[in-house]
């Protein structure tokens, strides 16, 4: 036992040593910075949108985020504006406007609040704004433990007046696209001329219902444009919004009206072929070769008199390449058969050959 008793200590030593590490430094537990803070003038204030961090500094998952903090500096401008230093969590010079509580129920849709979807927050800020003012923004992040973020990137705005929306915005609805166009605002909404021209963005919607977003990768210089690859049969939402810039500022107008649109299929079907017609007594049996187009769903059976006109005399549904024409009195007759797609207009293609017969 005399001699166990050494190796049992060395061994407790050994347990003992492997639970313990290097120590962190403070600095790598902090939440990582906001990278991605944007600032647009629209609805009636200056709007800021950001995405949480999901990581530390050490790049260890981030999952007890409690708060982001908004901070504001204003200055008449020009020059650089203030810089963002961070000391005892708050950034010297600039001024704490909001104060966003996270990781528990989102806070409610409301003037001034707020808007937390996963990651992204949106926030409006309205107090105190004065024209011409310039504003500069930073946020930084806090988590459960009072750790906060080095700042965010800085964004800076001046704030000038968004236009009016775009007028008599138009949509025509074609083949899996819909035309629209428009005309520019005639003024800011503080009464006055835009300064020099404006871009738009278009908004879409699914549905009467759904917010519309934007399908413009980037703000366009025209009045008029045909969005591509859509649905056909569906009916689609749109507007359109005016863009102001000036310098690094951007200013957005409030959407227009909301315009409906419901692209149709417009190209028929190609036609069927090799009609044969088989006449048996008061009867004619007729039989076709399929449109090869797989949209093709009905197809429609027209027969003339001699050298009359053709007219409507049956269909039927596709995939049934056969028609019989029953109680037909004698004489010399030609049959020709369409085929015709689904769609809202029924597109019917043109004729197949003529197949002529003689009932005595």
């Amino acid at each position: 036992m005399r001699r166990l008793a050494p190796l049992v200590a060395l061994g407790v030593a050994l347990v003992a040593c492997g639970k313990v590490g290097p120590p962190v430094a403070p600095e790598r537990r902090l939440p990582q910075p906001v990278t991605d803070l944007r600032g647009v003038i629209q609805n009636g204030g200056i709007e800021l949108s950001w995405t949480s961090p999901t990581r530390r500094a050490d790049n260890t998952r981030l999952r007890d985020l409690a708060a982001a903090h908004v901070f504001r500096a204003e200055d008449a401008g020009p020059g650089e504006p203030k810089p963002a230093l961070l000391s005892r969590g708050r950034i010297v010079g600039y001024t704490e406007v909001a104060t966003i509580r996270l990781g528990g129920p989102p806070p409610a849709e409301a003037p001034g609040a707020a808007v937390v979807q996963d990651n992204a927050i949106r926030l409006t800020d309205r107090r105190g704004l004065t024209p011409g003012r310039r504003y500069s923004y930073v946020v930084v992040t806090e988590d459960g433990q009072g750790r906060v973020s080095p700042p965010s990137s800085r964004v800076t705005l001046t704030l000038i007046a968004p236009p009016e929306p775009p007028a008599r915005l138009a949509a025509v609805a074609g083949e899996r696209e819909v035309r629209l166009r428009w005309e520019p605002p005639a003024r800011l909404v503080d009464g006055t001329a835009p300064p020099g021209p404006l871009a738009y963005e278009v908004l879409r919607a699914a549905d009467a219902t759904t917010p519309p977003e934007v399908v413009t990768p980037a703000p366009i210089e025209a009045t008029q444009l045909t969005d591509r690859n859509l649905e056909n049969e569906h009916t689609y939402y749109y507007a359109v919004r005016a863009i102001r810039r000036q310098g690094e500022t951007i200013a957005r107008s409030q959407p227009s009206q909301r315009v409906a649109a419901t692209p149709v299929k417009m190209t028929p079907p190609a036609p069927p072929s090799d009609l044969v017609a088989t006449p048996v007594g008061t009867t004619v049996r007729l039989s076709w070769r399929p449109s090869p187009d797989p949209d093709a769903a009905t197809y429609v059976v027209y027969r003339a008199a001699g050298s009359g006109p053709f007219q409507r005399v049956g269909s039927t549904k596709a995939p049934s390449t056969v028609f019989v024409d029953r109680d037909v009195p004698s004489g010399i007759y030609r049959y020709v058969v369409t085929a015709q797609d689904a769609s809202s207009r029924a597109n019917e293609s043109p004729r197949s050959n003529e197949a002529r017969v003689t009932l005595p």
